[in-house]
């Protein structure tokens, strides 16, 4: 049987069924991918990261969903965890303060 499923990759915009943008893809796990709802793909985007961040702004990292390390964004995405080998589907964009 072939899988009919669609590819969603990180950073692509995710509509419902009427074609209402319900957000872009930051991250996956073994239950699917998670969708941020926040305006503008650049709040997600290396762009967004290099930018310079003001007083109470967050900075936007990776972080792994098997083991928890978090690094920075200068280079996009590892291709896996460098602390537990992870592959890359493993880790999403996360904000800190």
């Amino acid at each position: 049987m072939a899988d009919d499923s669609p590819e969603v990759a990180l950073g692509a915009t995710i509509y419902d069924d009427d074609g209402r943008k319900l957000g872009t893809v930051r991250g996956f796990d073994e239950d699917g991918f998670y969708v941020t709802t926040r305006d503008g793909v650049e709040s997600l985007s290396i762009e967004h990261e290099r930018a310079g961040h003001e007083f109470g702004e967050a900075e936007l990292t990776w972080r792994c969903s098997d083991c928890g390390e978090m690094g920075d964004l200068h280079d996009g995405l590892p291709e896996e965890c460098p602390s537990c080998g992870a592959e890359k589907e493993q880790l999403f964009y996360w904000t800190e303060d």
